[in-house]
């Protein structure tokens, strides 16, 4: 049986396949109503059973927050497969999406904080 946090990240995954978009480690657990933990490790564990219990979702659409996956990665070959297009990072063994900031999508967070305190 999936998880309430696994059945939240994949609403997410899901809104993120309408909008055509990708998101941040950050951006997806903060949506989903936890924080990703260090490096994301807590998101990662999470998006594992996303997978596993979800197959057909778009879980490549979350992306590390400083953008850097590791070259040749599980995460890289899909965004590669789907036509994703990867340049070099920063570090050595490592590829970042190009264009980042116009690819990503961000919720606003504190709108939905407030709506959900007045009702």
């Amino acid at each position: 049986m999936a998880s309430v946090r696994a059945e939240n990240v994949a609403e997410v995954v899901w809104e993120l396949k309408r909008v055509d978009k990708y998101a941040t480690y950050t951006e997806v657990a903060t949506r989903a109503g936890f924080k990703p933990g260090v490096a994301g490790k807590t998101l990662q564990t999470v998006l594992a059973n996303v997978q596993r219990d979800w197959p057909h979702l778009q879980w490549w659409r979350t992306i590390p927050d400083d953008g850097m996956i590791i070259e040749g990665s599980p995460l890289a070959k899909k965004l590669a497969d789907t036509g994703v297009e990867l340049k070099p990072g920063d570090k050595k063994g490592f590829v970042t999406l190009t264009n980042l900031d116009s690819k990503l999508f961000a919720w606003d967070h504190a709108a939905a904080a407030a709506a959900a305190t007045t009702v």
